[in-house]
């Protein structure tokens, strides 16, 4: 009767502690839940990109990207907005067809390269080429998916037909790509150029990317377009 009366409040504890942690556990839940759901919509229309003569916005631009960066979680530090680079191509439509990164390395003594690539929601960056230029040697590269989703375009069998959603804008070499084989790239996935010299493209999804770009070295002379206004 004693051991009775000891195990009572024993197991009192013991179910009392059980239902506190599944409390916390469904509250911590309930918390990551409600800050995915908080989290504002990326949006952005090309207008707010552009003033009434059609001039690019820069600081608008980086704007956008800031924004996008937050969304992630990506660490905004001091001085990132000033290193941003940015092109709409001189197209006009940087919603649908443009580039932003960040160079943090470019070492041609010993040929490394390290960027971060940033792409808006749907925003495609341009198809390309790398060649040997300026005693630098062709560049191969690799992309690591930060955050979000990138269509990773290059070389081989055309499946293009699997992907509806990856549109190219007709800004884009009048809407033209020549290469079609697309990879599905999300956020921990590593893809990496084909073929020295090859064309690749990419496209965000619809949360945007952030890419992290590793290469033997990058040289702007050795960099091809497909659409030739885009030179």
């Amino acid at each position: 009767m004693k051991k009775l009366i000891l195990l009572c409040p024993l197991m009192i504890v013991i179910l009392f502690t059980g239902c506190v942690d599944k409390t916390k556990k469904k509250t911590i839940v309930t918390e990551k839940e409600a800050i995915v759901d908080s989290k504002k919509e990326l949006k952005f229309t090309n207008e707010q990109f552009y003033d009434a003569s059609g001039k690019f916005l820069v600081e608008k631009a980086k704007d956008a990207l800031i924004e996008m960066l937050e969304y992630h979680d990506y660490p905004v530090f001091a001085g990132l907005r000033e290193k941003i680079w940015l092109t709409d191509y001189n197209k006009g439509n940087y919603a649908e067809l443009g580039l932003a990164s960040v160079m943090f390395v470019n070492n041609e003594e010993d040929q490394y390269m390290l960027m971060d690539i940033f792409l808006l929601p749907g925003q495609m960056l341009g198809e390309h080429m790398h060649f040997a230029a300026e005693g630098n040697p062709a560049k191969m590269e690799g992309w690591l998916i930060r955050h979000g989703k990138s269509y990773i375009v290059g070389i081989g069998e055309n499946n293009r037909d699997q992907f509806p959603q990856v549109v190219v804008p007709k800004t884009h070499w009048n809407g033209k790509v020549s290469t079609n084989h697309i990879i599905e790239a999300n956020e921990g996935d590593f893809a990496a150029l084909s073929k020295v010299e090859s064309a690749h493209w990419q496209m965000a999804g619809p949360e945007g990317v952030v890419i992290t770009e590793v290469g033997n070295v990058h040289t702007n002379a050795g960099v091809r377009r497909s659409d030739p206004e885009m030179n």
